[in-house]
């Protein structure tokens, strides 16, 4: 038994370290190589034996793993499994190109045509709720008798939440607008260039300080007085003394048989 032992080392020496299958057919194989080893070590002299192992030690061979057997390698067979569909049935030949471009032309079309109906319908809603309601429409123009201002007196009606000075002016009151010398004004105005019919003066009543409202047939022209920071206008309501820069304001206004539309 110690010479199968010192055997089975001396083999294991001997060779190089490889990865062999654990089964009974490979044990009996390595055990068979043990005993004929064996033989061979009882024939040669025990320090040729020696000197041999020394020689073919672990020192001068290289550890190799060696490759498993070829009978236990299992090899895998792959097939093409991948399947490419059929869109044929998705093409069109040529004889549907025409009706085809048809259908999209007319797709095209009324995508459109719906688009600019929308768009169209959302402006219009948008203008309608910016505009002015009814009572603001009401409020656009003012009409105002002319029969119902005397000679020489003022009128002050509301329009658009400011106040409008109307004033019938006199023969004497007109010859003394258009006498005065326009070079001397602060901001200046020819009577003419203010009125559309020289009797009738309007001009909308806010100073053009600070937006005060002057006082009518006041001050030392004449014409309106503001007295919150002293600015005095002549019957022109051009600016002749105080802070004020510029003369009072002329708004839109026409006229017809016998009313005054302002606005």
């Amino acid at each position: 038994m110690a010479a199968i032992s010192r055997t089975f080392a001396s083999q294991l020496v001997n060779r190089s370290y490889v990865n062999v299958p654990a089964s009974a057919g490979a044990l009996k194989k390595a055990f068979s190589i043990s005993s004929s080893s064996r033989d061979e070590e009882t024939q040669a002299p025990t320090l040729a034996s020696t000197k041999s192992r020394s020689s073919a030690g672990p020192l001068n061979r290289s550890l190799v793993n060696a490759a498993p057997n070829t009978n236990y390698q299992t090899r895998l067979q792959h097939t093409n499994t991948t399947t490419i569909p059929d869109f044929s049935k998705y093409k069109k030949d040529g004889n549907n190109y025409d009706s085809g471009r048809a259908f999209t032309y007319f797709m095209v079309g009324t995508t459109g045509f719906l688009s600019a109906a929308g768009a169209k319908a959302t402006v219009t809603d948008f203008l309608a709720n910016m505009s002015a309601s009814a009572d603001v429409l009401a409020l656009a123009k003012v009409e105002v008798e002319l029969a119902s201002i005397p000679e020489g007196k003022n009128v002050t009606i509301k329009w658009r939440g400011k106040p409008v000075f109307i004033r019938h002016r006199t023969g004497d009151e007109i010859q003394e607008a258009e006498a005065v010398n326009v070079s001397e004004l602060r901001d200046p105005q020819t009577d003419a260039e203010r009125v559309k019919k020289p009797e009738w003066l309007v001009m909308l009543g806010v100073c053009t300080h600070l937006g005060c409202v002057p006082i009518g047939e006041a001050g030392d022209f004449g014409g309106w007085y503001c007295p919150c920071h002293g600015s005095h206008y002549d019957i022109s309501g051009r600016i002749r003394q105080g802070p004020a820069p510029l003369n009072l304001e002329v708004p839109e206004y026409s006229f017809t048989e016998d009313k005054l539309i302002v606005g």
